[in-house]
């Protein structure tokens, strides 16, 4: 297992760092979800015309920020007036990374042109293979990163290796001969109408020692279901019902009893 993946009991990710409510991906997000004692954090990577990573969800500004147009063809500096909600900057990725040092981070990789500059990131930043996973809905993107990284990158399926594997749990021997590059599975629930988390593609998880981690579940009811199926995570954007949900089951990390315990 992955050094990323070394943890006791199911993981909780703040899904793009999760509230305040109209400031994700912001740092005051992340900080919000750090002081509750979230050790996992998620957020989007994009890249500006000039290179620089930022966490970002959108290809434009328009939906979460004061101002407008693409992402991608817009400089740093640009970029640096806009803010979400009105209130917080957009981060640049190394700054949020140092930002929060013992954190470790499930990034989504959004565009193309985000890949070239994390590779060459985490290349100049061997120290934070430990603490990232790298993932994708596009598999080339994940490909390039595994070829430019090899096994010290931590990363998730890509959406065609997810393919392979439900059919393959289905195929009986067909499992044991597929490839797969990925350290870990994260899914939806279902897709479309088609369910993933069935008791057939976790039994073909764990046959492959792949842990699973689901996405986004907001509700604890379906949070307690699926802990009660033995995902291995959990991402979420209702921080605090994840917590309340695992310190009810107690499965909250102990080092993070102290911080949550103000909230």
């Amino acid at each position: 297992m992955h050094p990323y993946l070394d943890h006791d009991g199911p993981l909780a990710f703040a899904h793009r760092g999760g509230g305040p409510r109209g400031r994700e991906n912001s740092a005051a997000a992340f900080a919000d979800a750090v002081s509750l004692g979230y050790r996992y954090l998620e957020t989007d990577v994009h890249a500006t015309v000039d290179g620089v990573l930022i966490a970002f969800h959108d290809t434009t500004l328009d939906r979460v920020t004061d101002r407008h147009g693409p992402v991608a063809t817009q400089t740093w500096d640009e970029l640096a007036r806009a803010r979400i909600g009105g209130v917080d900057p957009i981060p640049r990725l190394d700054e949020l990374v140092a930002s929060f040092p013992s954190a470790h981070w499930n990034l989504d990789l959004k565009s193309d042109g985000a890949v070239a500059p994390i590779i060459s990131w985490l290349q100049r930043r061997p120290d934070l293979l430990e603490q990232v996973c790298i993932g994708s809905f596009v598999d080339r993107r994940l490909t390039a990163v595994r070829q430019a990284l090899g096994w010290r990158v931590c990363t998730s399926a890509g959406p065609e290796e997810v393919r392979r594997l439900r059919l393959a749990s289905l195929g009986g021997r067909l499992l044991d001969r597929m490839q797969l590059a990925a350290d870990c599975l994260q899914i939806p629930p279902r897709h479309g109408r088609v369910p993933l988390l069935d008791e057939t593609f976790l039994a073909a998880a764990r046959r492959r020692g792949l842990p699973v981690h689901v996405w986004t579940i907001n509700d604890p009811a379906e949070m307690e279901g699926v802990l009660d199926r033995g995902v291995d995570g959990i991402v979420t954007d209702e921080t605090r019902h994840l917590r309340d949900v695992l310190r009810r089951r107690g499965a909250w990390p102990s080092g993070a009893a102290g911080a949550a315990a103000a909230k």
